[in-house]
């Protein structure tokens, strides 16, 4: 099987601050557990940020996607002011299936609408694993029956929690001054 994709989905949403105010990396770097969790009640439970081993940014989460509870650690691939893209290979509890695992990419984008507004991108794609495979076997389920309520749930909690995201990230820049030339 070459295609492991469970669930896909982005969404966008505008922001009324100029793309110079906006630093997506900084605010994840400072997003708490009570901002995270205002940004999609009640899926969302908890966040905080480190550093791996090697020190490249981390940003762990804890939240319920449909029936699952997931805890993330994501690993930043690319992290800048307006582009951060995020890798997990995430743990997940379900009520049917127990404990496995998924791969989860999480990219943050912002782009510019003009000088005082501009758009959030909010994009999640989330992989099988060798040993989701294995599980999703083991319950009789083909791939794309498993994968079927994935993608809806999924797909839901990254429509709801977009808006979200965009107006703590708008709350955030709004503190900050833009730079000036």
């Amino acid at each position: 099987m070459t295609n492991l994709i469970l669930a896909e989905s982005s969404y966008s949403h505008e922001m009324g601050v100029s793309i110079e105010q906006v630093d997506i990396a900084d605010w994840l770097t400072h997003l708490g557990s009570a901002e995270f969790q205002r940004c999609c009640p009640p899926d969302h439970i908890a966040c905080g940020f480190t550093r791996t081993d090697d020190g490249r940014p981390m940003s762990i989460n804890v939240e319920t996607v449909g029936p699952s509870l997931l805890i993330q650690q994501y690993v930043a691939e690319v992290f800048e002011a307006h582009l951060c893209r995020m890798v997990s290979l995430s743990d997940v509890f379900s009520l049917n299936g127990g404990r496995t695992q998924s791969v989860v990419t999480w990219t943050l984008t912002v782009e510019p609408l003009s000088e005082t507004r501009c758009r959030f991108v909010n994009s999640v794609t989330s992989e099988a694993t060798p040993e989701l495979l294995e599980l999703i076997r083991h319950q009789g389920q083909t791939f794309e029956q498993a994968a079927a309520p994935r993608q809806r749930a999924s797909a839901d909690h990254n429509r709801r929690e977009t808006p979200g995201y965009a107006a703590s990230i708008a709350r955030a820049a709004g503190a900050r001054r833009p730079l000036l030339m």
